[in-house]
């Protein structure tokens, strides 16, 4: 257990209570002649949206966890998700929590045991875990803000 804790990266509280808008995947942009591929997050109950440039294995990782589509042996992703799953945890949700210099940052909300991880990850690998836990995605209300305009 002392192994989880050490590599959770908990993230320090800047003042404030953070806003989060809640959010879906409403497109994924698959060129399989480029290295860059797009995800585009939505708000839920808005009109607000952005684009998430990803690379082509995590596009494939989400593409295939969106469609069920189980591998004969465990990706990166089923890898990580089945720890997470075996371990006792539980992906609560997915929050894409900063955008700084156009390098977008996400956290991994996890419970186990009654307790509360935060773990820093790449949007891309947070929602390819979170695919096939429908974890929700939220958004930071600034990140919307910077993204969509």
């Amino acid at each position: 257990m002392s192994e989880l804790r050490s590599s959770c990266r908990h993230l320090p509280d800047k003042g404030g209570a953070k806003m989060e808008m809640e959010a879906e995947l409403s497109r994924i942009i698959i060129n399989e002649m480029s290295d860059q591929q797009v995800i585009v997050l939505k708000e839920r109950h808005g009109d607000r949206s952005f684009p998430i440039v990803i690379g082509i294995v995590e596009i494939f990782a989400i593409d295939r966890r969106l469609k069920g589509i189980k591998p004969v042996r465990p990706m990166t992703h089923d890898l990580l998700a089945n720890v997470i799953e075996d371990l006792g945890a539980k992906i609560e949700k997915i929050v894409i929590s900063d955008l700084r210099h156009h390098v977008f940052y996400a956290t991994l909300h996890l419970s186990l045991n009654g307790r509360a991880i935060e773990i820093d990850a790449r949007p891309s690998d947070a929602i390819a875990l979170g695919a096939a836990s429908n974890a929700p995605i939220y958004v930071a209300d600034h990140v919307f803000e910077q993204a969509s305009q």
